[in-house]
């Protein structure tokens, strides 16, 4: 769901609430003593991370919208451990419980995923077109903002990965 001024906030906003929502309805499983961390870990990350970053893969990169997507996990990935603020765990350590990576780093494997996806189409299929799309007119003042293909070019160049990485299927 994107806004008129093709901004992210909105989409990003409403999987935040869709996670809470998958959330609380898992809250007896996710938060079950009894069940051992790693399992309720891979529950948390297929049930409800996927549901927060269900359709990221087409989100342009925006720090606000990332350090919203990590706030809210981490409350998640708190409530899930039994931690609070106050016990001053760090986020890191937090994390590495139930076996969980930052969710700006699977967000950003998701993209090149996508990205690998598109490149192994036809020329003539029409989501490779879309993304080869120039809009004519003029352009608002100021910084224009970025593109998604320039944030997967930079994703790529931290990840040390080319086209041709694409095409490789394995």
């Amino acid at each position: 769901m994107l806004s008129v001024d093709v901004d992210t906030d909105a989409a990003v906003e409403t999987r935040i609430v869709i996670g809470w929502n998958k959330f609380r309805q898992l809250v007896p499983l996710i938060t079950n003593k009894d069940m051992p961390l790693i399992v309720r870990g891979r529950l948390y990350s297929s049930c409800v991370r996927s549901s927060i970053l269900h359709g990221s893969e087409t989100w342009p990169k925006r720090k606000e919208n990332e350090v919203a997507l990590q706030w809210a996990e981490m409350r998640m990935v708190r409530w899930m451990c039994g931690m609070k603020i106050q016990d001053r765990v760090p986020n890191k350590g937090l994390r590495e419980r139930p076996e969980l990576h930052d969710i700006i780093s699977v967000l950003q494997q998701n993209r090149l995923q996508w990205h690998g996806h598109v490149l192994q189409k036809e020329d003539n299929d029409w989501v490779k077109k879309c993304m080869e799309y120039e809009v004519e007119g003029a352009r608002t003042r100021g910084r224009p903002k970025k593109t998604w293909t320039e944030i997967v070019e930079k994703d790529c160049q931290a990840c040390k990965l080319n086209r041709e990485d694409a095409m490789d299927r394995k």
